[in-house]
Parts: structure tokens; C-alpha cells; sequence
């Protein structure tokens, strides 16, 4: 109710995020890892860090709120110019969210050009990441193949993936 009418502080709604966050972590994440499982996550903390810094949320203390998520073995960050990046955010959508647009922060009273305000700057949040977090840079307006070529090389350069590979029927083979 408070997201739909818009009562919540940029500090409430990191919480709640958190706290959804951290209930996937623990029941999804941490059991594949401790069965050893390589887990491939889209975004993983960073998303948050980006949007709530930008909504004005303290980064040191985002960056505290989510220290108990280990860090990743492997982060990769598209690089995409913001134009290209929109484009195919905003492909085959008929309008975006009120939030997702950044329309509490009062950039604009046009969603669009709001959107494409907010974006920009988690962007810049993102960019600063890449330093920060020691990302690895995959220029994202290359060919999909060639992006996709790249992101397996250096995994198998950082991952030992012979060691995660399945040998063996998918269920157990029963009767001779």
C-alpha cells in the first residue's frame, strides 16, 4: 500500500528490498552454494547499491546493510551507451512503472524523459562500481556471439569448470 501511494522514504523501500533480498539469498543462494554450485546471479547487490544511491540512500551504509551477501568470484558489466541501453529497456513496452522511472525523484513530470534521467544516473553509480568492485568490462554493443565468446573464456579462466560438470545419468537407472 505504501509503494502504491507513494508514502515510502528512499531508506524505507531499501529495507524492504533488503530484506527480500536477503530472504532469496538464504533460502535460494546459500543452499546451491553450499551444495557446490556455481550460481549466476543478474545483478546480485549492485542493482540495489545503484538505485537507492541515487535515490539519495547513503552508500556506505547500503554497503553495510548488505555486507552479510559474499561477493561474487565473477562480476561482469555490460557497457552499453545510455541511448542503446534505453532503446532496449523501453523496446515492446507500452509505459514503465512509476518507480522504475524514477518519478519520485521529481527529474521530470514526463515518465520517459524521467526514465531516461534516473537511468542515466545509475549508470554513472554502476560506472563507479566497475572501480570499486573490480568488474570485468564487456563492451555490450558488440555481437552477442562475440560478447558471449568473451564472458566463456574468461570464466573458464577464472572458474574451474571441469570440476562442476555432470558425468552421470540425470535419475537414478533402475531394474538391470
Amino acid at each position: 500500500k505504501g509503494k502504491k501511494r507513494q508514502l515510502l522514504t528512499p531508506t524505507t523501500f531499501s529495507l524492504i528490498r533488503c530484506t527480500d533480498f536477503a530472504d532469496r539469498y538464504e533460502r535460494q543462494v546459500l543452499p546451491l552454494l553450499n551444495a557446490g554450485y556455481i550460481v549466476l546471479a543478474d545483478r546480485w547487490v549492485f542493482t540495489a547499491f545503484a538505485r537507492d544511491a541515487v535515490r539519495g540512500v547513503n552508500r556506505t551504509w547500503l554497503r553495510k546493510l548488505y555486507s552479510y551477501a559474499l561477493k561474487p568470484d565473477v562480476t561482469f558489466y555490460f557497457d552499453v551507451p545510455l541511448k542503446t541501453a534505453l532503446g532496449r529497456i523501453l523496446d515492446g513496452r507500452t509505459r514503465v512503472k512509476y518507480h522504475e522511472a524514477g518519478m519520485d525523484m521529481g527529474y521530470s513530470a514526463d515518465p520517459y524523459e524521467s526514465f531516461g534521467i534516473f537511468q542515466g544516473k545509475i549508470n554513472q553509480e554502476y560506472r563507479r562500481m566497475v572501480r570499486e568492485y573490480d568488474f570485468i568490462t564487456i563492451d555490450a554493443t558488440e555481437a552477442p556471439d562475440i560478447q558471449q565468446t568473451k564472458v566463456r573464456e574468461i570464466l573458464e579462466n577464472k572458474i574451474d569448470l571441469p570440476r562442476y560438470r555432470w558425468h552421470g545419468p540425470i535419475l537414478p537407472v533402475r531394474g538391470g
